[in-house]
């Protein structure tokens, strides 16, 4: 027995030693924190290394990026607590009512996420010091601390943008400090580090969830619902730092306690920059309202949600002169987020316990008499089955209940089609109903909201995202507690079979699941057709749209029928077939109406003086949805291009010199010749009030000149507004995100598949003649 101790205090001491001659970053990674940007690799490294030397701590690797980065996080506590790690985890699910039982642990969770936009730089050096510190045995604060916590460090969301600034920077910058703006060093090339591989901003898919980190971290996230979450931003190199308290407007779902808390951690960090002689400000610019950042999101999931702003950003480099001449270091903006973090630690310690009863009652509150205006919501579950399928898809990723709505008559809800209130309905037994007493209630009820309230019109982002507009669903929100008659089962998809070779396969237009099966079976190099109008064959009909797949004009593929069927099953795509091609209704399958789809070659154009985050959706969407080819043209080089190459040209939002007079004559030309361009956002700019094409801002001179008269008496009375008044001035013309309902022309092959009608989300003040 004696010696069994003997040998377990020597195990001990060998531990404790190796803790307590632990390597600090500068000591692993070879120079001082601040003096260069650490690459992603590097962060890793010595994430693993403190790890194995210290056992009260674990690395839980989530997924990958698109460039094949890890993407981890580490989660730190006291010996105690990590030997009770699942127990906390589970019992932390207990207390949200995601899982059934009474929990019996009272620890909260404090998750902090850095660099979620890449060349915001100073997150992952913050995070390194961070993690150092809360390792660090020989530090008892810190040690103290995690006695009442678990902090789950996710020191870079973003890797791979990361990396595209740190070794962008790295190469350029010099060897003395150069903090002159104008250096190149300051100055970062299209398309900048910020958004990922895709270029996605994914700070605003977290409720979405569209972009690979966001799903895989997302579901993390569900697995712990901490107490708290930070998000580690940096702003421009003048703005010296935010923390919270948030701004105006703050949606009505946040409660008291959500407030308070985020004063305690204010007024706490506060404290230490008071001492140190740091410069801040709170309840400014960065509201709380867009469901999708990585504070509100929080905030509608129960936890305290904060976002951190340190100046600097990728024009700050390792130093940069501001516009008073004060220099923005790296070791600086470290110091700040490193404040901050380690405030929040210490914050989350003082008042575990309340952290914990405040995000039980949470829970429990909404769950039994949620405070939103909408109490249920019904989906109508025929109104477009592929789009519901995606609807529930996103419900499902976060968590969200749904169940049947059964046969109902009698029903009065808000009508999102028609924006009126009051609207009689009945359900069916195919009908999703979702209601707000659930442990989900508050995001689904902000998800769903038809016209979010705004106690303040300057905002950060976009004012509506309801779900039903965005799925184009037809959906009815109740002020009334409705509950779901059973179960919702999916509807299950039968695979297609290949039986008797028929004359043709048929296959509805409805989404971008059918898109995308086009674009494989056109990938194949397989013919397909489509109808220029209804038909009905051997009793089945069909829309506008349809696809129709001949076996005829398709005998040179091998294997044609097997491969058809397999790709259908492929995209979940139900086939019809048909013997004849001898319609009962519209045109037969030889009819001229009856028209080839020629497989596009398509371009898109990037580069500088184009919007990478328009780009990065059409890049991510032809790659990830369409699987289909696609050309990426640089915009400087778009006069030497051989246009007669391609069928069709994307073009992103453009401004400022994204392409230049003799690229859009070219442009221009290649159109009149036959071309098809697909404009969006600023780029259709470009064709209006241009000779040739019928785009116009305004029809008449006369209507033109009104506009203009508007413009300027609108301009001289705000001339008689308060100097304070004017940022609310300068975007009280814009438009933030508003959702407009858009007839569309069934019978133009843009309006197949659409019924009619297609929501779009509006984000600029562009208009043109009608």
């Amino acid at each position: 027995m004696k010696k069994s101790l003997l040998t377990l205090s020597f195990a001990l001491a060998l531990v404790w030693g190796a803790l307590a001659q632990l390597k600090t970053p500068e000591q692993f990674l070879g120079y001082k924190p601040g003096d260069r940007f650490t690459p992603h690799h590097r962060m890793v490294d010595y994430f693993e290394y403190v790890a194995s030397q210290n056992p009260n701590i674990k690395i839980i690797q989530y997924g990958e990026t698109n460039e094949k980065r890890p993407l981890f996080v580490a989660i730190l506590s006291s010996p105690e607590n990590m030997a009770h790690l699942e127990q906390i985890r589970t019992d932390n699910l207990k207390r949200t009512g995601l899982m059934e039982g009474t929990p019996s642990t009272e620890v909260p969770i404090n998750w902090m996420s850095f660099n979620v936009h890449g060349n915001e730089s100073v997150g992952m050096e913050a995070a390194i010091s961070t993690f150092y510190t809360l390792a660090d045995p020989t530090n008892a604060k810190s040690q103290e601390w995690l006695k009442n916590q678990v902090v789950i460090l996710d020191p870079c969301i973003n890797p791979d943008g990361r990396d595209r600034y740190a070794m962008w920077y790295n190469q350029k910058m010099n060897t003395r400090l150069q903090p002159d703006p104008q250096s190149m060093e300051h100055n970062e090339p299209w398309p900048g580090g910020r958004a990922n591989h895709y270029l996605f901003d994914l700070n605003r898919d977290w409720a979405w969830q569209v972009q690979v980190e966001s799903q895989q971290r997302l579901k993390l996230y569900q697995q712990w619902m901490p107490q708290l979450h930070l998000d580690f931003h940096e702003q421009g190199i003048d703005n010296p730092f935010y923390m919270a308290p948030a701004a105006e407007p703050l949606h009505e779902q946040l409660t008291p306690f959500q407030h308070e808390f985020q004063d305690i951690f204010g007024r706490n960090t506060a404290k230490y920059f008071d001492q140190a002689g740091k410069f801040y400000f709170t309840k400014e610019r960065f509201d709380i309202l867009y469901p999708s950042y990585g504070d509100s999101y929080p905030m509608y999931n129960g936890a305290i949600g904060m976002t951190i702003e340190q100046g600097g950003s990728g024009r700050a480099g390792i130093g940069v002169y501001n516009s008073i001449g004060d220099t923005v270091t790296l070791s600086g903006r470290i110091a700040g987020h490193y404040t901050a973090a380690i405030s929040a630690v210490e914050v989350t310690s003082q008042n575990a316990k309340r952290l914990v009863d405040e995000f039980a009652n949470y829970f429990k509150t909404n769950s039994s008499n949620p405070k939103g205006k909408f109490k249920s919501f019904v989906i109508k579950g025929e109104s477009n089955p592929a789009q519901v399928a995606k609807l529930l898809e996103l419900m499902d990723k976060n968590g969200i209940r749904y169940g049947k709505a059964g046969a109902r008559a009698g029903l009065k809800g808000y009508e999102y089609q028609s924006g009126k209130s009051g609207v009689t309905f009945s359900t069916s037994e195919k009908d999703i109903i979702i209601n707000a007493y659930q442990p989900k209630g508050v995001l689904a009820q902000v998800l769903f909201e038809p016209n979010p309230v705004l106690n303040d019109s300057i905002t950060y982002d976009i004012t509506s995202w309801a779900m039903p507009y965005a799925y184009g669903l037809q959906a009815y929100a109740l002020e009334t507690k409705i509950d779901a008659a059973g179960q919702y089962e999916k509807p299950t998809f039968t695979p297609n079979t290949a039986g008797t070779t028929p004359v043709a396969y048929l296959a509805k237009w409805e989404g971008t699941r059918d898109a995308a099966f086009l674009a494989s079976l056109l990938n194949q190099k397989i013919r397909v057709k489509y109808a220029e109008y209804p038909f009905t064959v051997e009793g089945k009909s069909f829309p506008a749209g349809s696809l129709i797949i001949t076996k005829g004009g398709n005998e040179y593929v091998g294997n044609f029928d097997q491969k058809v069927v397999e790709t259908a099953n492929r995209f979940g795509v139900t086939l019809a077939t048909t013997q004849t091609g001898y319609v009962d209704k519209g045109k037969d399958f030889g009819s001229p109406n009856i028209r080839v789809i020629q497989a596009p070659k398509v371009a898109l154009v990037g580069g500088q003086g184009t919007s990478s985050l328009n780009y990065g959706e059409v890049w991510h969407f032809f790659e990830k949805e369409l699987d289909y080819p696609l050309v990426n043209l640089d915009a400087a080089n778009f006069g030497s291009y051989d246009l007669s190459k391609y069928d069709v040209i994307i073009l992103p939002s453009v401004f400022g010199s994204g392409l230049n007079g003799a690229a859009q004559t070219k442009l221009m030309d290649w159109v009149k010749a036959g071309g098809k361009v697909v404009a969006i956002d600023a780029a259709v700019n470009l064709f209006a009030n241009k000779e040739g094409f019928k785009l116009k801002t305004h029809d008449t001179d006369e209507e033109k000149k009104a506009a203009e008269k508007a413009s300027q008496e609108i301009a001289k009375e705000e001339r008689l507004e308060p100097y304070t008044e004017g940022e609310r001035l300068d975007i009280s013309g814009g438009t933030a995100g508003a959702i407009y309902e858009i007839k569309m022309d069934e019978t133009h092959p843009l309006g197949y598949g659409t019924g009619g009608k297609f929501y779009t989300l509006k984000n600029n003040s562009n208009r043109f003649a009608y």
